[in-house]
């Protein structure tokens, strides 16, 4: 356990179980699902829930959609950020947090992307706006910007930029970093024009790569064969996160048209696959409803097992639908052994019964020990629209989870609410960090938990 200050406050409660207490308690998985986890437990645990942030704004303003990265330098570094321009930095493993404001020449207009390379330098991507007139302007959204900062998350680079190609929208982007040469990779979507109906209006996914720290970037492909269209819905390409495999190989997946796509490269990103391989089928798409959310997705995140463990080079994609039904949403997970070539079966992830909704989830490999986690709103223990926040986690490889409810206590979100497009999770040496949105006392908040697994 991470110790906290004397008398420190969480969830304005004047103290805290300091000591972890654990339970495990088998629970029978009422519904049998194919590849169902064949030992199903729960954690009944206290993990010290901290607030980094709280606004009034509701809709788009407020501090939502957040990511964060723990420097694998020194973990008690870790920096966050969450829309549109918040930027948040800790010394002490997250225990108490500093807040800036991100500025740059080219904008800062929201979907922020947390990275920490193998110096412990930081990255902080997100999209553009330029001329600081949002939708009012055709430079809105014309490029993907990546700053960096060198003194843990206090001062940041104005920027560098990928994916500058006018008149197109780049939207929805992810980073990753090689460990061994310390490049970056970036992968994202480009729209002819977004939120087009024309049909000649396309969406693809779009490769960049940075060997200089994030100076320039270069390498610029087109990944998907199949194009979508600009809906920003299940017809679109979205969803690319890239990963690392232990000798720089370069993994993606995506969805769209109710499956989950696949790519990879094996020198740097100069050729790709002359073929996509679909990972899984997605029933019913990528974006679903869920009662109280604005809108939510199930766009997937790969993640690979760069640790020294047995199951160092596997890939993992994990992604959440509705196969069950509009009121079943559920976590799934997919791996690969073979380097992409052959997946398996999809792997429920969360091991409730039928009929509830877990969602927005986010996968993160310990790169030390090869522990997977995963992380997710979820209803198991409410009959109304409550939500918790669950951190499911395995330590053979994805065969089976254990479910952790991570959050002291639920909220109530409602649709008048935006909740961004995500949550977030960073791992490192047992330590770690899921960072989410909740609503809290009529303000959208940012939170994460002191979770610390050996």
């Amino acid at each position: 356990m991470d110790n906290l200050p004397q008398n420190y406050t969480v969830m304005s409660r004047s103290a805290i179980l300091l000591s972890l207490c654990v339970v495990l308690t088998a629970l029978n998985c009422q519904r049998q699902t194919p590849n169902a986890p064949v030992t199903p437990t729960e954690v009944v645990a206290n993990f010290p829930n901290i607030r980094i942030d709280s606004s009034a704004g509701l809709f788009a303003t407020g501090p939502c959609e957040p990511s964060i990265a723990i420097s694998p330098v020194d973990s008690n570094i870790v920096v966050a950020g969450a829309i549109l321009d918040r930027v948040y930095y800790s010394s002490n493993g997250g225990i108490t947090w500093k807040k800036k404001t991100l500025t740059s020449p080219f904008g800062v207009y929201g979907d922020p992307v947390l990275l920490a390379d193998a110096k412990g330098d930081f990255y902080y991507a997100h999209l553009s706006d330029p001329s600081g007139r949002s939708g009012g302007d055709p430079t809105w959204l014309d490029r993907i910007v990546v700053q960096k900062s060198t003194d843990n998350g206090v001062n940041w680079s104005p920027g560098t930029y990928a994916g500058l190609h006018h008149p197109k929208d780049q939207d929805k982007h992810w980073l990753a970093v090689d460990p061994r040469d310390n490049s970056i990779v970036m992968t994202w979507t480009e729209f002819d024009k977004y939120d087009s109906r024309e049909p000649k209006d396309k969406s693809r996914i779009l490769f960049a790569r940075s060997s200089d720290g994030g100076k320039t970037w270069g390498n610029e492909a087109s990944l998907s064969q199949l194009e979508g269209d600009c809906l920003d819905d299940d017809n679109t390409t979205e969803g690319a996160v890239p990963a690392i495999g232990p000798n720089g190989e370069i993994y993606v997946a995506w969805a769209y048209a109710n499956k989950i796509y696949f790519d990879r490269s094996l020198d740097a990103g100069k050729t790709w696959l002359a073929t996509d391989k679909v990972v899984a089928e997605q029933p019913g798409g990528w974006t679903f409803d869920i009662p109280g959310i604005f809108r939510a997705n199930g766009l997937p995140i790969t993640a690979t097992d760069l640790s020294s463990g047995p199951n160092r080079g596997t890939i993992y994609v994990n992604w959440c639908d509705q196969r069950h039904g509009s009121n079943d949403t559920d976590v799934w997970l997919a791996k690969s052994t073979d380097g992409g070539n052959t997946w398996s079966a999809p792997l429920r992830v969360n091991n409730d019964g039928a009929g509830n909704h877990q969602f927005f989830t986010w996968l993160a490999v310990d790169p030390v020990t090869g522990y997977l986690y995963v992380v997710f709103y979820d209803r198991r223990n409410h009959e109304d629209d409550k939500t918790d926040v669950y951190l499911a986690y395995s330590k053979d490889g994805g065969k089976t989870f254990v479910n952790a409810k991570i959050s002291q206590s639920p909220f109530l979100p409602t649709k008048d609410v935006f909740f961004g497009d995500y949550n977030h999770l960073s791992v490192y040496n047992g330590r770690v960090r899921p960072i989410w949105t909740r609503l809290q006392d009529g303000k959208l908040s940012v939170w994460t938990a002191l979770v610390r697994l050996k």
